[in-house]
């Protein structure tokens, strides 16, 4: 029964380890969100398209407070994305200000 503690502690920690990339914390996440300097290119859709995947790719690094409101704006952009022409209608206008005051109450 002792040989296996250890390789029942090792396991966890191994499988632990793997479940995902570590998160910032609240503090780096808003430094870094301050300092994010992300611009993009091309016409509205190729716009929405490159920020959509840029907010997913900063919702799956910032800290959970701040990663729930961020995923809701990339699958807001998402859908902005999917449009002829990649404009926002006023309800996702509303609902990117929503999220985004969100980030900011967080990051007072």
């Amino acid at each position: 029964m002792k040989k296996l503690l250890p390789a029942v502690v090792i396991a966890c920690l191994f499988l632990t380890g793997c479940a995902g990339t570590p998160r910032m914390s609240v503090a780096e996440s808003c430094t870094f969100l301050q300092g994010d300097t992300f611009k993009p290119t091309g016409n509205q859709q190729q716009q929405a398209d490159q920020i959509a995947k840029h907010y997913q790719e900063i919702a799956d690094k910032v800290a959970p407070e701040l990663a729930d409101p961020i995923q809701k704006m990339a699958n807001v952009m998402k859908q902005v994305a999917g449009t002829s022409l990649g404009a926002k209608s006023p309800e996702q206008l509303e609902e990117l200000k929503k999220q985004n005051n969100k980030v900011g109450d967080v990051c007072k």
